[in-house]
């Protein structure tokens, strides 16, 4: 195991559904006259896979199970799976949040773990304080934190609030600190869940660079869940596919973003989309949420030509009074590609208990034939710190960019080895009365 970092054998988790503790006290009797005997848990035996799009017949689930995977030394791992996969299960166990049920982890090195918004921090302490308080966490000198703690504030971007309590922090904010103490504080394993998604493009550009340079120039070991399928292909070395709690696929991690685009990602051709949690990012206030995302005049079966302009129309509602806000959405190709993103200007308005709609009109876009969808957030910031997101939904409308007709053809000759982009100049939005 010399060259091993981390070695997963037999690892599974189990829960009990509906219920705080482990259930009635009969099977607290029988946990303990077992392990009294020196005995497996009996209750490890029974239990159904965690498929959380049925009911189920059983109280209780696997969160994971016969999970088995080594991760080398240097070696960025990442973790892709659907919502419910028991991907966040998997980090916890590393990170010792939580037990597995069965199995062993061996892992060789120190360990920092950013797993949730503001995780290690104490919400009544400074920025500054949240600082050395964390990196005693984990197992840092003070000497150690004191020589790395410009470096930390200057990459976080949070110097001006660094003495404030981060309890009066925005969940960028919070995010951009928790990720500067845990990648320059030199553990040799980083694992990140998919909290990143909390921080603007801008910021999520940087930690994904840093990733990569940590990993390459310093020899660390780095787990990263991600949906940015561009991501797990740009900074990965491996892939790992989890669904229902059980490994699906492990090799390349390029090899692995392509199996779980051909196996899991369902496309669609709905014309409209009413937003529920499934779309929904975690750790949003939702003080202004998405209701509704539709095609203004949509084409038949969402294939769009190059030069057909695309219009969506958004429908959010507020449960604050909000004077000057804004919207940006992202088009990614399924693949996870990104296509671009466009940032609104701070025009928006809207009142507490009040339902408004956003029409967006992109002309000229440019786009490459291919398959694509929208992943929309509303908030406010500056570019500096970031924008406060209020909600951000993913994979909501799903189109095509075809060929319609041979003088097209020959117009997007140029973009046909390229993945094309959006031309933002040319993207129009306006709040409806």
């Amino acid at each position: 195991m010399s060259d091993v970092a981390i070695r997963v054998e037999n690892l599974g988790k189990q829960y009990r559904l509906g219920e705080i503790g482990t259930g009635t006290i009969s099977h607290d009797l029988n946990r303990w006259w077992a392990r009294l005997r020196g005995k497996d848990d009996p209750f490890a035996k029974i239990g159904e896979a965690n498929d959380r799009t049925r009911k189920g017949e059983s109280d209780y689930v696997w969160a994971l199970r016969d999970v088995d995977f080594d991760v080398k030394k240097g070696e960025v791992l990442g973790i892709i799976g659907r919502n419910g996969a028991g991907k966040s299960t998997l980090l916890k166990i590393l990170s010792k949040v939580t037990a597995p049920t069965t199995g062993n982890i061996k892992v060789r090195g120190r360990i920092a773990a950013l797993l949730e918004v503001g995780t290690g921090f104490h919400p009544e302490l400074t920025g500054r304080e949240n600082v050395y308080l964390n990196g005693a966490i984990l197992g840092m000198t003070k000497a150690e934190i004191r020589s790395k703690f410009d470096e930390i504030v200057d990459f976080s971007g949070v110097e001006r609030y660094i003495d404030t309590p981060v309890k009066r922090y925005s969940s960028g904010m919070y995010v951009r600190l928790a990720f500067a103490v845990s990648a320059f504080l030199e553990p040799e394993i980083l694992i990140v869940d998919e909290v990143l998604a909390v921080g603007d493009a801008e910021f999520q550009k940087k930690c994904l660079g840093r990733m990569e340079d940590v990993s390459r120039n310093d020899g660390r070991t780095i787990l990263f869940v991600s949906h940015s399928m561009a991501a797990v292909k740009n900074i990965c070395t491996t892939g790992l596919v989890l669904k229902n709690g059980q490994v699906n696929f492990v090799g390349r991690a390029d090899d692995a973003v392509d199996y779980y685009v051909k196996n899991f990602i369902s496309f669609n051709n709905d014309t409209a989309v009413e937003i529920t949690a499934t779309h929904r990012a975690r750790g949003m206030s939702r003080l202004i949420e998405f209701v509704r995302v539709e095609f203004v005049n949509p084409v038949e079966n969402n294939f769009y030509a190059v030069t057909e302009p695309i219009e969506l129309l958004i429908t959010l509602k507020s449960n604050i009074d909000r004077e000057a806000f804004r919207v940006a959405f992202a088009v990614n190709r399924l693949d996870e590609t990104a296509a671009g993103t466009f940032f609104a200007d701070e025009v928006l308005s809207i009142k507490k208990g009040e339902t408004r709609q956003v029409l967006v009109t992109i002309r000229d876009h440019q786009l490459a034939k291919g398959q694509y969808y929208f992943d929309l957030s509303v908030g406010t910031g500056s570019e500096v710190l970031g924008i406060t997101d209020y909600d951000i939904v993913m994979k909501t409308l799903f189109f095509d960019i075809v060929y319609k007709d041979l003088q097209k053809t020959q117009m997007i000759t140029l973009w046909e080895s390229q993945w094309g982009s959006i031309n933002f100049q040319h993207v129009e939005l306006q709040q409806l009365p």
